[in-house]
């Protein structure tokens, strides 16, 4: 007998029902079906971009280059050759921008400042033309009702500080210029994010290469960059308190998701201790105050240099603290001395467009849960979530992106689940808005839930923006 496909057997079972007069199921999605998928009152929508994924602009109001623009300039180091000098030209469009927002539905907008825009030479004399800029996107979204919140690094370095974040001196640059932003926006943005992904602007590129300024550095000195970058945030939580008292500041970072492959007390415990252990030189360093005796130890020789008051500032108490979650790592209870043992993945574990994006969406609630069962923040938002997708535009004029909308609905389903046990969400962030530069991707893998046309510069919605809309007006995962 030939065997029958899955498809095949699916059309007999239907036809077969019809003709016993049985009605098959229908399912629906309206209201009823998502009142227990509900987050709480105030709940923050929002989307989260770069500033150097979307501006262009780069020569344009006084900015001067930033380590990305040489970066990307260096034959070899992005995709195709790709440069951030045009991007989604929101420096330009940003009243477009500010309409989708506003057509979304959204509260909120995590944007990031450009630091070579305001300080052009990374410290000394500020750029009166790129503080009037922000002034004028946040004057944009106020009137349209969406409240900014302010990255202040979101790795575009300014190229004129010498050394980088391989120099001290650049912990106590950054601390200026973000005391000064503070100070210039203080009447109207009230939270700030102090830097976005430690280990994407020291690890990625001073030790692996593969992000400005593209070095690979022995373990000591990267082990110093680290600390430079965790220092320049607690400076800057410091500087930003000395001059808006009112604000509430905080860290956008993405901690390894650990989840325990069996949800019992020992894999749990398992994925807690993993979060502590491998985020020893991050998060566990900022909201800890010391870095763990293991990692110390581990590194030996090639430990990081810490002066008097270093981790008292590192330590510094933040109002918040922002989660960027993609992808899990599986784990499980063993005998050995640490208590975990990470799991390998497959070769053929699915994953997005992006290789990196491994999909397991239970990462969302057990970020969150390991975060706050170890360190008890007063919030979490979720800064960052999305993924890339081929996405294409039909002859109808459509981007039916149904895998972002997958990606995005698991995750929130994983999210609303750590709500609903009472862990401190206060909000959600998609990345990204926009299509944009994707850093060594170039233009190569799409983010956003609208479509760019970057020979011209034109939005469209997708799909996944359709679906947000409805999550935002519902207030629930839909």
């Amino acid at each position: 007998m030939k065997e029958m496909t899955r498809r095949q057997f699916g059309k007999t079972a239907a036809a077969s029902a019809a003709l016993a007069g049985l009605t098959l199921p229908e399912y629906s999605f309206g209201q009823a079906a998502v009142e227990g998928r509900q987050f709480p009152q105030g709940f923050v929508w929002g989307c989260a971009t770069a500033a150097y994924q979307i501006e262009g602009a780069v020569k344009e109001g006084g900015r001067k280059p930033s380590i990305w623009d040489v970066f990307a300039h260096t034959p070899g180091k992005t995709h195709d050759g790709d440069t951030g000098d045009i991007a989604d030209d929101s420096y330009h469009l940003y009243k477009e921008d500010t309409r989708l927002l506003k057509n979304l539905g959204v509260g909120g907008y995590r944007m990031s400042i450009s630091w070579p825009r305001i300080f052009p030479d990374g410290k000394g004399k500020p750029n009166a033309a790129g503080v009037d800029h922000y002034q004028r996107v946040v004057d944009e979204l106020l009137a349209n009702g969406i409240t900014p919140y302010f990255t202040l690094f979101h790795w575009d370095l300014p190229q004129a500080l010498e050394g980088g974040w391989q120099s001290r001196d650049t912990a106590h640059a950054y601390a200026d210029y973000a005391g000064y932003v503070a100070h210039q926006f203080s009447d109207r943005v009230k939270a700030f994010f102090t830097t976005n992904e430690f280990a994407s602007f020291t690890d990625l590129g001073y030790r692996t290469g593969q992000f400005a300024p593209g070095l690979r550095l022995p373990a000591g000195q990267a082990n110093q960059v680290r600390h430079h970058g965790i220092l320049a945030h607690g400076l800057g939580v410091q500087a930003i308190r000395a001059n808006a008292a009112t604000a509430q500041v905080g860290v956008a970072e993405n901690p390894t998701a650990f989840v325990p492959v069996i949800e019992d007390r020992e894999n749990i415990e398992a994925a807690r201790r993993a979060t502590r252990e491998e985020n020893a030189p991050f998060l566990t360093a900022v909201l800890e105050g010391k870095y763990p005796d293991s990692y110390l130890e581990r590194e030996g020789a090639n430990a990081p240099k810490i002066e008097d008051g270093d981790m008292k500032a590192i330590g510094s108490p933040l109002d918040f603290v922002g989660l960027n979650v993609y992808s899990p790592h599986y784990v499980r209870a063993d005998g050995s001395p640490q208590g975990y043992a990470i799991e390998p993945r497959q070769a053929s574990y699915p994953h997005m467009d992006s290789p990196w994006i491994i999909v397991g969406p239970e990462c969302m609630y057990w970020a969150v849960r390991n975060v706050c069962d170890l360190w008890h923040p007063r919030a979490i938002y979720i800064t960052e979530n999305g993924c890339s997708a081929e996405d294409v535009v039909t002859p109808a004029g459509r981007v039916e992106d149904t895998e972002r909308v997958m990606y995005l609905r698991t995750h929130l389903t994983n999210l609303q689940r750590a709500v609903a046990e009472g862990f401190p969400v206060k909000g959600y962030f998609v990345w990204s808005l926009l299509d944009n530069f994707e850093w060594a991707d170039g233009y190569s893998k799409r983010f956003g839930i609208h479509y760019v046309d970057f020979r011209n510069e034109k939005r469209l919605p997708k799909l996944s923006a359709e679906w947000y809309r409805a999550a935002i007006a519902r207030n629930a995962v839909v």
